[in-house]
């Protein structure tokens, strides 16, 4: 399976790297990971070119890793420093290092073409430095399942009301109409269910009892960061959309690292406009979400089990579907891309475009 290499991906936590040399396996490549002594995260490709030795079972030596097998050593760029009983450096003694950008405390990497590798790029939300919102890291969840079905899941508000019955969904939604807008940057899914009684959740954390407005819209960025803001008030403050700050919101975020075709990571956490520094809060919502988010984990490998074996039949798709097929042609559309190279940016004067 082929992954989309020109993008920001999430390598991890910032609380995952420190001075150790550690593998991670990202977009099928395996990389080595440390904190440099300037606190700056270093990544290179973790196979010596000499015998193929992963340089994560080597050793460092300042900012320089040295692997374990002859000691050929690596700077931080990639670049070979010294091959033991030896003056010159073969040009082809070299590993490839990955573009690294830390930012809120959580540490993305460039698996593509470097030069094509725009620190503005990495996902961003003004909430992230705002005072008046709590962010919090979960965990790492690790789902046997392709990637492309993980995102799918992230811009479904349907599958709520039946995979999430008592924690983010309830019957109530069952057949309230799904919005979708497919033509911005992200995939945006949505819909409101009004005068309704609160979801398990609000229950617990919102304190609701009576009926509840609530709200689903998901937002899905190519290739791998969905955004999910959800919330409630009181059905008799019948809030308008646009004031949704009036109420409970929450934004769940999901950060999906391919690791294989058949291995996800979704690094998730959350950012709060209710609560604030208040950690008993924070890890009662973990409890919340790890349940619901092992109900997902449930569905997406029990599907990717079922579409490891031949199929009699093409599956169907319904109305509910539109989002993850224009989610599934964009990332064919970024794909197709990266396989050729575009030449032809900056045409001659022979050829004048009208269209």
């Amino acid at each position: 399976m082929e992954f989309v290499r020109n993008a920001w991906y999430v390598a991890g936590w910032s609380s995952e790297f420190d001075e150790e040399l550690r593998r991670f396996t990202i977009l099928g490549d395996h990389v080595v990971m440390f904190r440099k002594s300037d606190g700056a995260v270093a990544a290179l490709e973790d196979r010596c070119p000499h015998r193929l030795l992963p340089l994560s079972q080597g050793k460092r030596i300042g900012d320089t890793v040295q692997c374990g097998y002859h000691g050929l050593t690596f700077d931080c760029s990639g670049k070979c420093v010294r091959v033991p009983g030896q003056s010159n450096l073969p040009a082809s003694a070299y590993v490839e290092a990955y573009p690294i950008v830390e930012k809120h405390d959580i540490v993305w990497i460039w698996m593509g073409d470097a030069e094509k590798a725009d620190p503005e790029d990495v996902f961003d939300m003004p909430e992230f430095t705002d005072p008046a919102w709590e962010a919090h890291q979960g965990d790492a969840l690790h789902l046997k399942s392709n990637y492309l079905n993980v995102a799918e899941n992230l811009v479904d508000p349907a599958h709520v009301s039946f995979v999430h019955p008592t924690t983010l969904g309830n019957s109530a939604s069952e057949n309230v109409p799904v919005h979708v807008v497919t033509e911005g940057k992200a995939i945006v899914a949505w819909r409101w269910i009004r005068d309704a009684e609160p979801i398990g959740f609000f229950k617990s954390f919102g304190g609701f009892t009576g009926n509840v407005d609530r709200w689903h819209y998901y937002y899905l960025y190519t290739p791998c960061t969905a955004v999910i803001d959800f919330g409630s008030a009181p059905a008799e403050d019948a809030i308008p959309e646009k004031e949704r700050n009036r109420g409970v919101r929450i934004f769940a975020l999901h950060f999906m690292t391919p690791v294989t075709p058949t291995h996800t990571i979704d690094r998730w956490m959350h950012l709060r406009n209710t609560a604030l520094g208040d950690e008993t809060a924070a890890a009662q919502m973990d409890v919340m979400f790890r349940k619901a988010f092992a109900e997902d984990k449930a569905i997406l490998e029990a599907v990717q089990e079922e579409e490891s074996r031949p199929q009699k039949r093409r599956p169907i798709r319904i109305a509910i579907d539109k989002g993850p097929m224009v989610y599934r042609k964009r990332i064919s559309e970024l794909l197709e891309r990266e396989r050729t190279h575009d030449v032809a940016s900056d045409p001659t004067p022979a050829f004048v475009y009208h269209d």
